[in-house]
């Protein structure tokens, strides 16, 4: 089956969601410029969610983003419309290719809409039972014997193969959040995936303009196999410094070290707010049974959760409050434990930074270093300014820095991620990190 064969009726499960969004409308538009340039062809899109009730925002979600991606390529469009003599102006064009992308899509909750698509994308919530039972009931009611993309996280890909008995037909076409935004798809396959599946999938995300990172079929890959494992040291260094200062000072401190010491964009719990305290306490139980020499659990997650603390981000992406609260998006206190109440960081932050010390002019802010060209030049002088600093900050930053480094190369060194370069590309490209992890700047 060629290509354009492959993405003519096409079906995203959990098209409601935040991930799933954005997948649907990265199809939606990939399928739409495949119609326009062949006219014969037919091109069906479903979108499948079991909440009927956010369909019809998802679809407002879509017309608005189509509208931006129209506008920003209106030059290519006139051509692809050139034989259409009643559009003149761009704002027709404009109209026109909206109309065109909408009505690609079918919006609906039946499974069944499934039933004749040679391509499924799955962004339903990390349970490996309901994947594996929502791609059996698609199978055996589809005789095309479809292709499904998974975009789990975490789930290995043979089990859910197994468990669905499809054979071989699924691998991991994981997108990071928002999809229409990330560049990065980790590529996870299986032994048993059919002749072309792989290279379907390398075209497909070509053409979508994303960065492949394969991955082996290992519990959390590369992206949350590093990411659990450095939320967890967070958290454990955090606790130990409850000997010195309140658990929400020790959260504050961590957070500030990994930041702005680190260079990273946000802090380590700011982090595991956005993706959700929730969600990453979940994940870190899909990978720990089979992490055999770890422990991938968290009891200062479990408090949190069992509190109603979950972060996440409302339907607008604006920041839900989780481990910290937030205003106008930025973090502005930290939850208590002990007061059952979120405390501000003016009450203490002054505290908590003397203690840490200053961070020095070399390590520069995030923002700034991101937009340089030489990162990794200016990554080798912040680091070894800290080396020579006798702060708690500096101490925190070089350990931070040296675990980073090393569950990198236990990635690479477990078979998860293929190479070291592997890893950084994850952490530069799916988590904006300037400099990648497995680096000589901490030596």
């Amino acid at each position: 089956m060629e290509y354009n064969e492959r993405i003519q009726n096409v079906t995203v499960l959990g098209a409601a969601g935040k991930m799933g969004s954005g997948i649907l409308l990265l199809m939606a538009l990939e399928m739409a410029d495949r119609k326009l340039a062949d006219k014969d062809k037919n091109f069906v899109l479903n979108a499948v969610d079991v909440t009927s009730g956010a369909l019809p925002g998802l679809m407002k979600y879509i017309r608005t983003q189509v509208l931006k991606a129209a506008e920003k390529k209106v030059v290519v469009l006139r051509k692809l419309y050139a034989e259409r003599k009643d559009l003149i102006d761009n704002s027709e064009i404009i109209d026109e290719y909206i109309n065109d992308v909408m009505s690609i899509i079918r919006p609906g909750t039946r499974m069944e809409a499934a039933y004749d698509s040679t391509l499924v994308f799955e962004a339903v919530s990390e349970n490996a039972a309901l994947k594996a039972q929502l791609f059996s009931q698609i199978d055996k009611n589809n005789a095309l014997k479809p292709w499904f993309f998974t975009n789990t996280s975490s789930v290995p890909i043979s089990g859910l193969n197994e468990k669905a008995g499809i054979e071989g037909r699924v691998l991991g076409f994981h997108f990071y959040n928002p999809p229409a935004v990330q560049k990065l798809v980790e590529l996870i396959t299986i032994k048993e995936n059919p002749a072309g599946m792989k290279e379907f999938a390398m075209e497909l995300a070509k053409n979508l303009k994303k960065i492949i990172v394969p991955s082996n079929d290992i519990a959390g890959f590369v992206g949350n196999g590093h990411f659990m494992r450095d939320s967890l040291y967070s958290i454990e260094q955090a606790e130990k410094l409850t000997s010195e200062m309140p658990l929400h000072e020790a959260i504050y401190a961590i957070n500030k070290v990994s930041q702005d010491f680190l260079m990273r964009p946000m802090g380590i719990f700011q982090l595991i707010d956005y993706v959700g305290v929730d969600v990453v306490r979940f994940i870190m139980n899909v990978m720990d049974p089979y992490m055999k020499d770890e422990n991938l659990h968290s009891d200062l997650l479990d408090k949190y959760f069992d509190l109603g603390i979950k972060g996440g981000q409302f339907a607008d992406g604006s920041q839900k409050d989780g481990i910290l609260k937030y205003e106008k998006g930025r973090p502005v206190a930290v939850y208590s434990l002990e007061k059952n109440d979120y405390v501000t960081f003016d009450s203490f932050s002054h505290k908590v930074d003397t203690w840490l010390g200053e961070v020095p002019k070399e390590v520069v802010p995030w923002k700034t270093i991101i937009k340089m060209a030489d990162k990794d030049a200016v990554a080798m002088q912040a680091f070894a300014r800290l080396k020579v600093m006798n702060s708690r900050g500096a101490e925190l930053a070089l350990a931070h820095a040296r675990r980073s480094k090393e569950i990198g190369m236990q990635l690479v060194n477990t078979g998860v991620a293929a190479s070291p370069q592997d890893v950084n590309t994850v952490l530069a490209t799916g988590f904006f990190h300037a400099y990648g992890p497995v680096n000589e700047f901490v030596n």
